[in-house]
């Protein structure tokens, strides 16, 4: 059965996104806009798929901690969940992801045309400097900015490392940071084509001022962000 279920979901699920992927890069010539309101299809049918296959079910917490103006948003990686359904949890944003995504046909495209910093992640330097530029620019032109400040996906109850470039990023902007977390990785595990049913929380929390950004200690905002998701995380079973 389980086999039978991921042949199902993945079989649908590609169909679906290369559909819609197409669609996100035509809408591109209409603005930015336009392809941002056609991509939270990407998040919704995804999220109808997991319900009708799996019986897995969605729920968005804290959407009174997003701030009016823009911001960073450091945000818990565990799953490919929350990379096509954040655009229907938060504003208009654009992401922090590996140059490597945008090599996916129709996902890479249709990530590059809502707006992403891609950067290289084999050389560190070259990427925090990416992450500056290209993110303040972003910042700058109303849009807010999305960061895994692991880096990479994390299995459920796993910490990497926390990374200094989202405090680097949001003190250079100016602009609160945001925390995010979530438990998709229970329902939609790393390293594996099966999943759990199950109800998959994200939760925002509250912001960490622009005050706090600008006059703690880097390794002390570091560590508030840490402590917020992971405390969430354990909160939420993941």
């Amino acid at each position: 059965m389980k086999y039978l279920q991921a042949w199902l979901f993945y079989g649908l699920y590609t169909v679906l996104t290369i559909c819609i992927a197409t669609l996100i890069v035509i809408a591109r010539i209409f603005g930015r806009g336009a392809a941002w309101q056609v991509g939270k299809l990407w998040g919704l049918t995804g999220n109808a798929l997991l319900f009708l296959i799996y019986g897995i079910r969605v729920k968005i917490e804290g959407k009174e901690n997003i701030p009016n103006e823009a911001c960073v948003y450091a945000v818990k990686h565990q799953s490919t969940w929350e990379t096509t359904t954040l655009p229907l949890a938060l504003p208009p944003f654009a992401w922090i992801l590996k140059k490597e995504l945008m090599f996916i046909p129709f996902f890479g495209w249709a990530l590059y045309a809502l707006g992403t910093v891609a950067i290289n992640r084999s050389n560190p330097r070259a990427a925090l400097k990416q992450v500056n530029e290209k993110g303040v620019a972003q910042i700058k032109a109303g849009h807010s900015v999305v960061i895994f400040p692991e880096g990479t996906r994390t299995a459920v109850g796993e910490t990497n490392e926390y990374k200094p470039g989202v405090i680097l990023l949001a003190k250079k902007a100016n602009v609160p940071i945001v925390p995010v977390a979530h438990n998709a990785g229970l329902c939609w595990p790393k390293g594996t084509i099966f999943k759990q049913s199950g109800t998959i929380i994200l939760r925002i929390l509250p912001p960490i001022s622009v005050e706090d950004v600008q006059q703690k200690k880097r390794n002390d905002v570091l560590l508030d962000i840490e402590t917020r998701i992971e405390a969430t995380c354990r909160e939420l079973g993941a």
